[in-house]
């Protein structure tokens, strides 16, 4: 899966980015809006993490994706 099927389906992918970052408010994910750069930033700021590891968090969690998809 790559990133441009989660940024147009962002509504039905809200759910599953809150129960793995369950800091982010609804208010951020209107923000964020599918939109990655802005996810990785509200990681960092949120989370207190570097953008390094917001990438790989978010790397990570679109996989999780692809191994459900094929299962």
């Amino acid at each position: 899966m790559n990133w441009d099927r989660i940024e147009g389906n962002w509504r039905q992918f809200t759910g599953r980015v809150k129960q793995r970052w369950g800091k982010l408010t609804d208010d951020d994910l209107d923000r964020i809006n599918g939109r990655r750069e802005e996810l990785e930033g509200s990681l960092q700021e949120t989370y207190g993490i570097a953008k390094d590891q917001a990438k790989k968090e978010i790397d990570e969690f679109i996989k999780r994706f692809d191994k459900e998809a094929t299962a």
